[in-house]
């Protein structure tokens, strides 16, 4: 005879439980994100506001260093989300093998993630200095003359992106870690039984079923690219020009020039950007993950 379904359980608590967690949600979240979207049609200061539909909106797309602030937001989220996703997978892989001092190394790795974002700007700052930058001077060691990692418009860009790797690794280090470790070593043994390469079992084994590690690593990793402002505004603030500034920092910018209906127009777009990415991302590789 077939089981029927049971029908859902109602909640062992009281309605009025969530009621605190609600009026938290409500005012810190939901009542910043609604007036947003309404400064954002205005022009406004901090007693009076002027309804002008989307005029901050067109000025917005019609300034270029604007857009390409927008550009360099994607360029940023999509260059660090790809390397701490990469590298953090081959630490993993690295960090859970039979190592010398493994325990020891797992630290090193992850302790960038609990220091200050502003001391670590501040620190690569000096340290990437044109002349007198310990980088550049170790490349002076070699024979190789250092490139202007911050003052070039081409490089300060990418230049904090690999800071912003060297930071972040640990934690999508760590996420890998304990999806390797979910990895049953029955697999592994099957496949060195019938053969199978250290290649090949990273191909066929590792990456599959540590799929739902690295779909936490990649959401993670662009929702904190597409947000990104205070080590760009740390080690850069925009610079030189216009090269590295992101929508965050031009947000900054505008809100200190009293713009702030421009700035909170741009909060708008960084929000609906970071939705658009996502929600589609987050919606595609759980549906993948479904029929899998």
């Amino acid at each position: 005879m077939a089981r029927t379904r049971p029908r859902s359980q109602k909640s062992p608590y009281p309605l009025w439980f969530f009621v605190p967690a609600a009026i938290i949600y409500g005012i810190f979240f939901l009542t910043p994100t609604v007036s947003s979207f309404w400064y954002s049609l205005t022009r406004w200061d901090l007693t009076t506001a002027e309804f002008i539909g989307l005029e901050n909106f067109q000025q917005f797309f019609s300034e270029p260093f604007l857009v390409q602030s927008l550009v360099n937001t994607l360029i940023y989220a999509v260059t660090t989300s790809g390397l701490k996703t990469v590298c953090g997978l081959l630490l993993a892989v690295l960090l859970t093998s039979n190592i010398f001092a493994r325990g020891f190394l797992r630290t090193v790795v992850f302790f960038p993630v609990l220091v200050s974002t502003i001391g670590i700007g501040i620190t690569f700052t000096v340290m990437m200095h044109p002349t007198k930058g310990i980088i550049n001077a170790a490349l002076g060691a070699l024979g190789i003359a250092g490139p202007g990692w911050l003052t070039n418009p081409s490089l300060a860009l990418f230049s904090v992106a690999l800071v912003d790797l060297w930071k972040g690794v640990g934690l999508a280090t760590l996420i890998f870690i304990a999806g390797l470790a979910a990895i049953s070593t029955d697999y592994y043994e099957a496949a060195r039984i019938d053969g199978a390469t250290r290649f090949q079992q990273l191909w066929r084994i590792t990456l599959p079923l540590v799929r739902p590690a690295t779909i936490t690593v990649v959401t993670l990793s662009l929702i904190g690219g597409l947000r990104s402002f205070d080590l760009i505004w740390a080690m850069t603030r925009g610079g030189p020009g216009f090269s590295s500034d992101v929508v965050a920092s031009v947000i900054y910018k505008q809100y200190q020039a009293g713009f702030y209906g421009l700035s909170t127009a741009g909060n708008v777009i960084l929000f609906a950007l970071i939705v658009a990415i996502i929600l589609p991302f987050s919606l595609w590789f759980n549906r993948r993950e479904v029929v899998q």
